[in-house]
């Protein structure tokens, strides 16, 4: 059995290095493993295709140092919140049994994300009830519930109920970000049709919003992330 000690699960290949991959750098740095199951292939992306963005995410999980990357291939655009993809996200969940679930934002510009919220959110409740029944490699599989389920901030702003400090992380961040070609500003793809996650100016977006995030805690980039649930600490001393 391959356990991780945090699960990402964002809807499009590139969520999770928008979001939360200088997280998931830092948290390799400390010796905690982290690995990453895409919810679906993104294939009614723009630009791109799907065979092309799954061979972006491999080389992005090189760079981060992911454990495991592998995806769900539910339906891009027409998921939803309900059994048939519930059972989906719970044998994920089940198979890697994380103590941290992460995945996309409560509501979103693209409406997947707020919808991939839920579901996860869902199914990690869910994953910890024994009398539903998943499979995997033909073994049935022991119920497991995260700890924790927190959803990282993407193009709309949320406020945060947690800052992380990425600073050390920021430029590798980036490196990850740009693994995906066909999606963000990149010279040889310049025949693609223009989207607004493809202007040049997108990056310098996702830098405004860490540096924001940053300034609220006295380091230069941070990434955000909100709970359903209210945290809590050992020690206060731990708070900034």
């Amino acid at each position: 059995m391959l356990k991780l000690d945090i699960l990402v699960l964002p809807v499009h290949p590139d969520d999770a290095e928008l979001g939360c991959s200088g997280t998931i750098l830092k948290e390799i740095s400390l010796g905690k493993k982290v690995g990453i199951v895409d919810l679906t292939r993104g294939e009614l992306g723009t630009r791109g295709s799907a065979e092309i963005r799954g061979r972006e995410a491999a080389e992005s999980a090189g760079l981060l140092g992911l454990t495991v990357r592998d995806n769900l291939s539910l339906p891009d655009g027409f998921f939803e919140n309900t059994k048939q993809y519930q059972l989906k996200v719970i044998e994920a969940i089940r198979r890697f049994k994380p103590e941290i679930v992460i995945t996309n934002g409560y509501h979103d510009r693209h409406p997947d994300h707020g919808r991939a919220s839920d579901l996860v959110e869902a199914s990690a409740f869910l994953a910890g009830l024994r009398k539903i029944e998943t499979r995997y490699n033909n073994q049935v599989q022991e119920a497991w519930r995260p700890n924790l389920v927190l959803h990282f901030i993407q193009d709309n702003y949320i406020k945060p109920d947690i800052l992380v400090d990425v600073t050390n992380y920021w430029d590798k961040k980036v490196e990850s970000i740009r693994a995906f070609g066909s999606q963000f500003f990149n010279p040889s793809w310049q025949n693609e049709p223009e989207t607004y996650i493809s202007s040049p100016d997108f990056i310098e977006i996702i830098e405004a919003r860490a540096r924001e995030f940053g300034k609220s805690i006295r380091v230069k980039y941070a990434e955000g992330f909100t709970s359903r649930k209210i945290l809590g600490v050992d020690n206060l001393f731990d708070l900034k």
